[in-house]
């Protein structure tokens, strides 16, 4: 298992693709681990080279004590292309990874060559709507709550027509510890980059799904309109839509991340 020490803990990672190629970074959502992007790989492989991470808490990356914070999660990403000795990335995240992204582009952009923001906001939810979370979650653990978490991250239809994949989705989101989970969805209550995201300068493509009621198209488009010069594309999902939408997902980060500056 591929693992490296850094900022007190252990990020678990993973590599797919060519040596040779630039280096394609991807940042998971709440609740998830490094294999929710297992659509993605294959089509990003064929030219670059793919590095996903468990973020701390989740996965095989194993929980620390908190509190944590985006800014400390960021920096976490920052020391994992410090000890791989990998200068700069093309970034893709969701949801809380889209959260990193932001917060790669305000405060490490020396480090991303591009940005990709999908499903996610510069303030996602509010005090009330987090501590109800975490006291949920406090009280009764991670399992009780799996189904209607997970189902909020799927449109109907897609449910009806992939029950293995949501049953998959499940079995992920039970199987990460409450403890990292909790403190996850504290460091997402405390941020809010609003009033910073102005000041990102990499090119960036937001991502949002149209029926996506955790982090609606109306958060994607906020996020457009203050990044100076960023993209905006709308695909038919709910929140991931790198899952219920795999092909256009892919289809156009792959052409974002291949385009040349300006285009």
């Amino acid at each position: 298992m591929p693992e490296v020490e850094i900022n007190g803990t252990r990020l678990h990672y993973q590599f797919d693709g060519s040596e040779g190629g630039p280096t394609v970074m991807l940042s998971n959502s709440l609740g998830t681990n490094l294999h929710m992007w297992d659509s993605q790989v294959p089509a990003l492989a064929e030219k670059f080279r793919v590095l996903r991470y468990d973020s701390r808490g989740h996965g095989q990356s194993p929980v620390t004590p908190g509190p944590y914070t985006i800014n400390g999660l960021g920096h976490d990403v920052v020391g994992l292309l410090d000890t791989l000795r990998i200068e700069k990335v093309f970034f893709c995240g969701l949801s809380l990874g889209g959260v990193i992204a932001q917060w790669m582009g305000v405060n490490a952009p020396d480090r991303v060559n591009a940005l990709v923001i999908c499903n996610s906001a510069a303030k996602i939810g509010n005090d009330e709507f987090w501590n109800k979370r975490i006291e949920k979650l406090r009280e009764g653990g991670i399992a009780p709550v799996a189904g209607a978490q997970v189902l909020r991250w799927f449109t109907e239809k897609y449910v009806a027509a992939q029950p293995q994949v949501i049953e998959n989705m499940k079995k992920m989101f039970v199987a990460t510890p409450v403890a990292g989970y909790i403190a996850t969805c504290e460091a997402l209550r405390d941020n809010d980059l609003r009033d910073s995201i102005q000041r990102i300068r990499t090119r960036t493509l937001v991502i949002s799904g149209t029926h996506d009621v955790v982090t609606p198209p109306s958060d994607g488009k906020y996020m457009a309109s203050q990044i100076p010069g960023a993209q905006y594309v709308e695909l038919n999902a709910s929140h991931l839509s790198d899952i219920e939408d795999s092909a256009a997902f892919s289809a156009a980060i792959l052409r974002f991340f291949s385009a040349k500056d300006g285009q």
